[in-house]
């Protein structure tokens, strides 16, 4: 068995998805933070941060799939542990972008929200396996406590996060079987919220929201953007005019008009320096501009080929613990790239969701790694794909020995073992040579 077979074990089709994943981030983060390179001295700072998030990530994943799936339960310890630091960010946290969604200990930063959504998915699987011992009134209230409790904590400073958490874990158990009535009134209840509170957004007098807080005035803006945005955009004359309101998106839907088919070729893109957080939120913009739509279809087919994938790899697990887990990170990877792309090309307001494992960030960027951790683990061993190598040279030496029985060597080797570790063997020896 070759080095790379001893390595990279469980699902091949995964690890191809990941390799092809951060190829693409590095090319195109390193592209895209043009302008941050220039703002520092050593102009390879931006990218070597990168890389080493990436590099730390694919360790993380070397480790994590060699651990047995079973063991993963024990992320739920980071349910409580992130709730409480997502009701200290607030009141401690680093102000970054308008929000407070950053944590700092010892001169790291990190997102608590990144470690909950992680808990909640590792929760609703171990719940829902858990359907002999526990009735479904019980998981369900379980789960709607637990994962509730996290997105409310969210919801202040990243509604999108809060709401995407709370859809990935509605529909983990959908596939669970949970009964259908619950989950019918459950979805009514969150759809009649999210109306309310799109009409509270709309309608709010602009005399009552000074007195609201920093993050309802962004949500605000974000929305009277994407749906009366375009009436400004034309002045007297018909032409098009970019505005504070209009700058992203126009700038994006620049760069994708941009790429055509085969795009500028990676480097050659200009929108990057026009674009805020082109490295993050509209990296897929930048992806297509320079990589044309043949990029950027092929992006998305490697999203969607995790999603089956993981699919498959649940079809084949036979402990339900594992078949949940690995649909729920799959789900949750899929769907924020998703969202990702679908503010690039305008088809959602803008949401600050960064695109898993190819954006520029810390703590997003190993999350991402671990998911696909958990991945390949239950891909190895709850779904017994990848481990064809070990089985082959397990065949290999029954067919040396097919019989089963140890060999004449072994053999002698063992009487002689036994006869140096018996001190009854040396009085034997004795009397047989004085009877010679």
């Amino acid at each position: 068995m070759d080095l790379a077979s001893k390595l990279f074990k469980g699902d091949r089709v995964i690890w191809i998805i990941f390799m092809f994943l951060c190829l693409i981030s590095v090319v195109e983060v390193f592209s895209a933070t043009s302008t941050i390179a220039y703002k520092n001295a050593n102009h390879w700072a931006p990218i070597v941060r990168h890389a080493t998030f990436l590099l730390g990530g694919f360790v993380m994943v070397l480790l994590l799939h060699n651990i047995p799936c079973r063991f993963f339960s024990a992320f739920i310890i980071l349910l409580p542990v992130s709730m409480l630091m997502l009701i200290v960010t607030p009141f401690i946290g680093v102000d970054a972008n308008d929000a407070h969604r950053w944590l700092e200990i010892m001169g790291i930063q990190f997102q608590p929200s990144e470690f909950g959504k992680l808990a909640c998915i590792v929760f609703v699987a171990f719940l829902l396996s858990k359907r002999g011992k526990l009735t479904e009134n019980q998981i369900f209230k379980y789960i709607l406590i637990g994962v509730g409790l996290t997105c409310v904590l969210i919801l202040p400073e990243n509604f999108s996060t809060a709401f995407m958490l709370f859809g990935v874990c509605f529909l983990m158990m959908f596939i669970g079987q949970l009964p259908l009535g619950k989950l019918a009134k459950l979805a009514g209840i969150m759809m009649l919220a999210l109306v309310l509170f799109l009409a509270l957004l709309k309608f709010t007098p602009a005399a009552i929201t000074q007195y609201m807080p920093d993050r309802f005035v962004t949500w605000q803006g974000r929305l009277e953007r994407f749906f009366d945005g375009h009436k400004d955009d034309l002045d007297e004359s018909g032409t098009y005019k970019i505005t504070d309101d209009n700058y992203q998106v126009t700038h994006a839907k620049i760069a994708i008009a941009r790429g055509g088919v085969l795009g500028q070729m990676p480097g050659h893109g200009q929108q990057r320096d026009f674009l805020p957080q082109a490295y993050s939120d509209f990296i897929y913009a930048i992806i297509i501009e320079e990589l044309g739509i043949v990029g950027g279809v092929f992006v998305l087919l490697l999203y969607i080929m995790l999603l089956v994938r993981a699919g498959m790899i649940a079809r084949k697990c036979d402990k339900p613990f594992p078949k949940y887990l690995v649909l729920g990170c799959g789900l949750l990877v899929v769907v924020q790239a998703l969202a990702n792309m679908a503010v690039a090309v305008n088809l959602v307001p803008v949401t600050g969701q960064p695109m898993p494992l190819v954006s520029r960030g810390g703590t997003s960027t190993l999350i991402s790694c671990i998911y696909f951790g958990i991945i390949l683990s239950v891909s190895r061993f709850g779904a017994n794909i990848g481990n064809e190598d070990e089985e082959e040279e397990e065949d290999e030496e029954d067919t040396e020995n097919p019989t089963g029985e140890p060999s004449g060597e072994t053999i002698n080797q063992t009487v002689e073992g036994e006869r140096e570790d018996n001190p009854l063997s040396a009085v034997e020896t004795i009397t047989v040579e004085s009877k010679v």
